[in-house]
């Protein structure tokens, strides 16, 4: 909108042929009249006098009068009555730092400035340069207008306008065409205003309202984007250069016409001095100051975040958030550290960067506070603007395949529902599952079995196998349902969908997700929502004064989840570099001077590579990959997200303490005692206790009254020296020994012949028989025993086919020294015990057969390979 003058002359120079003709008009009845007028007596003439003089007076006053009946029948515009003005939307950090100053709908800044919180001198300024008479008309200025008139009348053109403050502020609220019939309705509405509205809110009105430049409306945002200050820190010379925008913000442009600003300026500040505002040394001085306008991009901290914000994508993270948005804020303080923000933002960049030659574009990175759940660090893509690899897609809030990250919560409902701790013995052996398309069967990240392996070696490694057959036991409903519990709301399909490759990050969830059910684990057990904003300031209105009410977004109430004592076993067993050295070994990127406790996970294909972690006091999420889904080369483990963790979690924890997690923390409430867990000495074979005959221990956390076994894994028994049988009692002293064999379950035991354990003897010695001992005549003694007859396999088409193989075992009861491998008729080379063989997958129907030296030949095994 123009103001004052500038306004004026427009309408005027509009309305100029319009008045012109009226004037010409009324001239030419005159001249009619009076020539056809009769003579008449002196008398009459003086009474014909009087009455054309009433009769002017009455025309005179008639206009003024139908503009105050107009202005009765006007109806005060409702923003000046209870409505809360529009204004633009700050968001700011946790400091109260800006971090984006968001338009409004209309695509304008807008900041409301209370008259109380102006300079003084600012509107005494703005009534000297606009409308020097503002205190003393009502709304209309009759000197001006006459004035006006005259000077039309008199220069033929129109020469200055005739705009009050209150007709611009009426002009603002109601636009209308700028015709006499428009002018005629914006002095009606200044006359309203006027009635009902205090002269100084009229001023502060005026101020907030009036454009200062493009999309810039009101002196808030004008002292903001020209000088980036508030409004009571502006000096004179300040003051004066917004003052003299409004008339033409166009044409005084800062940025496009500083010359003529300050030559505007100059012309405001002399019109200070004659109205005696300011004195002419101060406005010596007020010319004299250099034009320096704020060179400062517009802020954009956290975009990913301001974006979801603004967009209404956070209000299922902070459910408080709706209500709040819904009201329109002025302002937003969230939880975002902003020197932290700039570290994430710098680590996950520098990261992504370097493996571009591994055909990685994207990341993502997310830190939270454990204590209160604020968010502290939010950062969606590497780079928010770069559209080539879609910059601004958001990271933290993007469903994707969480790979192994879900496994510390699998285990979990285990030890909940199952009765399993760290100790317990899970099979890392070939497991076949039905399913609808044939057999599922689940793979390590390097194709090999282990054997037995106990909880926390399999949760430490991050071994698929035990995973899936936990997942197995605890069935699909349950597990979907412990996920569900703490706080995986992305999983919506059913039970059977997922099945047990679930355990494996089958199914898609988000970032956020995974860093608020981590910091469940870092809380001992206890869900809290996540917090974006801590607080919102709401404009409002009371008897037509807008003013603000800070608002305070509390945290919802906590939820216990897990039971501590779980969430310290997890805890303790994801910060053990012990229990993850023979995937990562001892000194990996993940650890730490402090204690953290991390997991990391890749989904099928190198898609995604997730870390996930928690130190006592913040818990870190960091996603690489590619936002349109192709796969990565070969990043996996710890090589593409693990750097950025790290880079993440120092700087989060700096200046913070560094308290020892559960469950070797000096906190009361984290003693094992407290929590119901003692330390036993077990076999770190069978994981039962350790029994005499056990070689060595390890010190395991178990819950208090749990039952444990000795071990009946390692046994002592006397065997005949002369060929390492079972001796029996007729043997002579002479020829036995004392020795220590290990005897594994049957489910185990020919995976420990096919691995070349030292078993204990199952016969006795022909020198000296025992009992009769009972055989099983259904079993080889030369055999395949991996793969198993029928199974399926499916090539996996996101990885190269020569990475893909399959692990054929095979054992002889004999004792044979070497074994062959023939496949579909052709033989392999052989091998000595051990008997393993490495063969790479092939499409087609496939048998295999074991050959020993004698040439001996074991049961075929048939295989399927599907693409």
């Amino acid at each position: 909108m123009r103001g004052g003058r500038v306004a004026g002359l427009r309408w005027l120079r509009e309305g100029q042929g319009a008045l012109r003709a009226l004037v010409s008009r009324w001239a030419g009845l005159g001249r009619a009249f009076l020539q056809r007028r009769p003579a008449t007596p002196p008398r009459s003439r003086f009474r014909r006098r009087l009455g054309w003089g009433a009769s002017m007076l009455a025309v005179a006053l008639l206009p003024p009068l139908l503009l105050v009946i107009t202005a009765v029948g006007t109806s005060l515009p409702p923003e000046l009555v209870a409505a809360v003005p529009e204004q633009s939307l700050r968001v700011e950090d946790r400091e109260g730092r800006l971090l984006r100053e968001v338009r409004t709908q209309g695509g304008e800044l807008l900041r409301w400035v209370p008259l109380s919180a102006m300079p003084e001198l600012l509107p005494r300024a703005v009534v000297a340069v606009e409308d020097r008479r503002f205190h003393a008309h009502p709304g209309v200025d009759p000197a001006a207008v006459v004035r006006a008139a005259g000077q039309c009348v008199r220069h033929r053109r129109w020469v200055s306008g005739a705009s009050t403050l209150t007709m611009q502020l009426a002009r603002r609220l109601r636009p209308h065409p700028r015709n006499l019939r428009g002018k005629w309705g914006e002095m009606a509405l200044a006359l309203r205003i006027e009635f009902s509205v205090p002269k100084p809110r009229i001023l502060e009105e005026y101020l907030n309202r009036v454009d200062f430049g493009p999309n810039v409306r009101g002196i808030g945002a004008a002292s903001q984007a020209y000088f980036g200050k508030p409004v009571a820190a502006l000096s004179l010379g300040e003051i004066a250069l917004l003052v003299g925008l409004p008339q033409g913000p166009s044409v005084y442009s800062l940025g496009r016409h500083p010359e003529r600003a300050l030559a505007r300026r100059a012309r405001v500040l002399r019109a200070l001095v004659r109205s005696g505002v300011v004195t002419v040394g101060e406005a010596q001085v007020a010319e004299a100051e250099a034009l320096s306008l704020s060179t400062r991009r517009s802020a954009f901290g956290a975009p990913h975040l301001v974006s979801a914000l603004v967009s209404g994508g956070l209000t299922d993270l902070q459910p408080a958030l709706r209500g709040a948005l819904a009201s329109s804020p002025s302002r937003v303080r969230t939880t975002i550290d902003s020197g932290l923000q700039r570290a994430a933002e710098v680590a996950l960049a520098s990261v992504i960067s370097g493996l571009s030659s591994h055909q990685v574009t994207s990341g993502a990175a997310l830190v939270i506070d454990n204590v209160s759940g604020e968010i502290l660090a939010y950062v969606g893509s590497p780079d928010f603007y770069d559209e080539a690899h879609q910059g601004q897609v958001d990271g933290v809030r993007a469903l994707r395949q969480p790979g192994s990250t879900l496994k510390p919560f699998v285990y979990a409902a285990a030890i909940d529902e199952l009765g399993y701790t760290p100790a317990t013995v899970l099979p890392d052996l070939e497991l076949r599952i039905p399913v609808a398309q044939g057999f599922y069967t689940p793979r390590n990240f390097d194709d090999r079995f282990r054997g037995p392996v106990r909880l926390r070696e399999a949760l430490g490694n991050s071994l698929n196998v035990p995973a899936v057959h936990t997942a197995v036991a605890l069935g699909s409903a349950t597990l979907l349902r412990r996920l569900h519990a703490i706080g995986f709301d992305s999983l919506r399909e059913s039970p059977e969908y997922y099945g047990p490759a679930l355990a494996l990050g089958d199914g898609e969830v988000r970032l956020v997700e995974l860093c608020r059910a981590y910091s469940v684990l870092a809380r001992g057990g206890t869900l809290l929502p996540v917090r974006v904003v801590s607080e919102v300031e709401l404009p409002q209105a009371t008897g037509g004064r807008p003013f603000s009410r800070v608002v305070s977004l509390e945290a919802p109430a906590p939820a216990r989840v897990l039971p501590p004592a779980t969430a310290a076993l997890i805890t303790d067993i994801l910060k053990d570099p012990t229990a993850r050295a023979a995937t990562f070994g001892l000194d990996s990127v993940l650890g730490f001077e402090f204690d953290v406790a991390a997991k990391t996970g890749t989904s099928k294909g190198y898609r995604d590579n997730w870390v996930v972690g928690y130190s006592h006091r913040v818990t870190v999420g960091v996603w690489v990959g590619n936002f349109d889904g192709s796969p990565m080369l070969k990043v996996g483990g710890t090589a593409g997200a693990a750097p950025v963790f790290r880079a993440v979690m120092e700087a989060a924890m700096e200046g913070r303490d560094a308290r020892q997690l559960p469950l070797e923390s000096r906190h009361p409430e984290d003693q094992p005692s407290a929590l119901g867990l003692i330390r036993a000495e077990i076999c770190p074979v069978s994981g039962e206790a350790r029994g005499e005959d056990c070689p060595h221990g390890v010190f395991e956390w178990i819950p208090v009254g749990a039952a444990l076994a000795t071990c009946r894994w390692h046994h002592t028994v006397t065997v005949d020296r002369r060929n390492g049988l079972l001796a029996g009692r007729d043997c002579p002293s002479s020829m036995t020994a004392r020795r220590r064999f290990e005897f594994y379950p049957p489910e185990y035991a020919e995976w420990a012949r096919g691995t070349g354990h030292s078993l204990g003897p199952e016969l006795y010695s022909p020198h000296c028989p025992g009992p009769e001992l009972p055989t099983d005549p259904g079993v080889a003694p030369l055999r395949i025993i991996t793969p198993t007859d029928g199974a399926r396999y499916v090539i996996d088409p996101d990885r190269p086919l020569e990475l893909q193989s399959l692990e054929i075992t095979a054992v002889s009861e004999r004792g044979s020294a070497r074994v062959a491998l023939e496949v579909d008729g052709v033989n392999a080379e052989d091998r000595g015990s051990p008997f393993q063989f490495e063969w790479r997958l092939a499409p087609g129907h496939h048998r295999f057969v074991a050959v020993d030296a004698d040439g001996r030949r074991s049961p075929a095994v048939d295989i399927e390979v599907r693409r």
